[in-house]
């Protein structure tokens, strides 16, 4: 009885959506990994390693002029290990 009412729900509200029920080839799916650790590493070595890894890094105490090779990562989140997709946020706190 409620499939067909959930059948015509579906039908309306997917193609506002975007979402393509004929091209499953179309869905983008995001390639997890594991957040790369980043901790006691230079600004400098945590911007190469986030960039090998596809992901962005958010400096939470931003500073005037960030001296790349003398500031060091003191915390992360999400820690390292932890399962992201590419192209996800790392926030991180320096020193």
């Amino acid at each position: 009885m409620a499939a067909p009412v959930g059948g015509q729900i579906f039908s309306e509200i997917l193609p506002y959506l975007e979402v393509n029920q004929a091209n499953i080839e179309e869905v983008e799916v995001a390639e997890e990994i594991q957040a790369p650790d980043l901790l006691e590493k230079t600004m400098e070595e945590a911007q190469k390693i986030a960039k090998e890894n596809e992901v962005e890094l958010v400096c939470e105490n931003e500073m005037e002029e960030l001296d790349k090779q003398s500031i060091v990562v003191k915390k992360q989140i999400p820690n390292a290990g932890i399962t992201i997709k590419k192209g996800s946020k790392i926030y991180i706190t320096c020193e």
